[in-house]
Formats: C-alpha cells, structure tokens, sequence
C-alpha cells in the first residue's frame, strides 16, 4: 500500500463527542472509506508472563496480560472512531497485537476475549490476520486501479471513435466536393 494514497499514519480527527483522537494508522478504500488500525497494545504482563519460572506467577501475569488488553479495547471502544470527522468507517477498529504469541496466549487464557472486543465493536488482530487483511485491502486497490484504468480507456476510446466519425464525415465532404468539381469540370469541358 501507498502511504499517503492508500494508508495513513498518525490520523487526527474529532469524534462525536468532540474528543481529538489519534489512530495510528488509517487504511484508505476505494469510495472514500477507511478501516481504523490501533496498535498501542501494553505487552510488559505479557513479558512478565513469558519470563516467569513460577507457575503460580506466570498465571497472574497472563491475568494482568488478559486484563490489559480488555482494558485497551474498553479504551478503544470509548474512543469511537466510528464516528470520527472525515472518516467513512465500518462499525469497528482493528486493534493490532504486534506479537503472534501475545495474541494466542490472550485468546487461550480468556476464550470471550475475542467476543468481548466484538461487542464493543473491536476486532483484535495479529501479524498474521492484519497482513491478510492489509492483502486483501491491497488486492481491492488493484482491482479499484483496474476498473479506473478501464474506465479511461472506454472514455478515450469513446473520444477516439469520436473523433473519427467527425473525421469521415469531413472526408465525405471532401469527397462529395471533388465530385462536384468533377462535375463542374465535365460541364465546362
């Protein structure tokens, strides 16, 4: 994708209720629609839990990483960059964890995790799952790029044709004109 074509960074804009708020990136569609991506996800719990020896330890820790992203999609949620001035968006955001792990970990430790998010209007998603997603986004540039380019091509086409009809309609004339001169010339002679 092309920054600035196709996608933007660091977005800032005002929700309805006229907070500034600030999506780290912006994927531009076709039409002037948008999809929100947030990636401000806390992984130190994460860490912690990855790192830890302990058993017992290691399971506060995955609570505190569980907690920590329903806390940002609660965040996010109350963010509403649906209804951000400017955006044409669909009823959610994308909330990115940047790690594959975390995201499994999460999403094993807390299996409503990813309904929770979805009520709330939230689609948490992983390296993985963002990047057929950004394809997929990638994909519909290039059809949208296709269909434009054809577009203009019929419309060229169509002055093209244009043009030589105005063209053989000129020729006629001329050739009627010579036939005239012809005749002419015939009668004089």
């Amino acid at each position: 994708l092309k920054q600035g074509d196709e996608y933007r960074t660091q977005f800032t804009s005002t929700n309805v209720d006229g907070d500034k708020i600030k999506p780290d990136v912006v994927i531009l569609l076709p039409d002037n629609k948008h999809i929100v991506i947030d990636s401000k996800v806390s992984l130190v719990a994460y860490n912690a839990c990855v790192n830890s020896t302990n058993e017992e330890e290691r399971l506060k820790f995955l609570k505190a990483h569980i907690e920590s992203l329903r806390g940002h999609v609660r965040l996010l949620s109350d963010k509403n960059y649906q209804t951000a001035a400017g955006l044409e968006t669909p009823d959610f955001v994308l909330l990115f964890v940047p790690i594959e792990s975390s995201f499994s970990l999460a999403v094993q430790g807390d299996a409503e995790l990813f309904n929770y998010a979805w009520d709330r209007k939230i689609v948490v998603v992983s390296p993985s799952t963002v990047l057929a997603t950004l394809r997929t986004i990638a994909s519909i540039w290039k059809q949208e790029r296709q269909t434009r380019n054809a577009i203009e091509i019929a419309e060229e086409g169509g002055k093209l044709y244009d043009k030589f009809v105005s063209f053989v309609e000129d020729l006629i004339k001329v050739g009627n004109g010579i036939k005239k001169t012809q005749s002419d010339y015939e009668e004089a002679m």
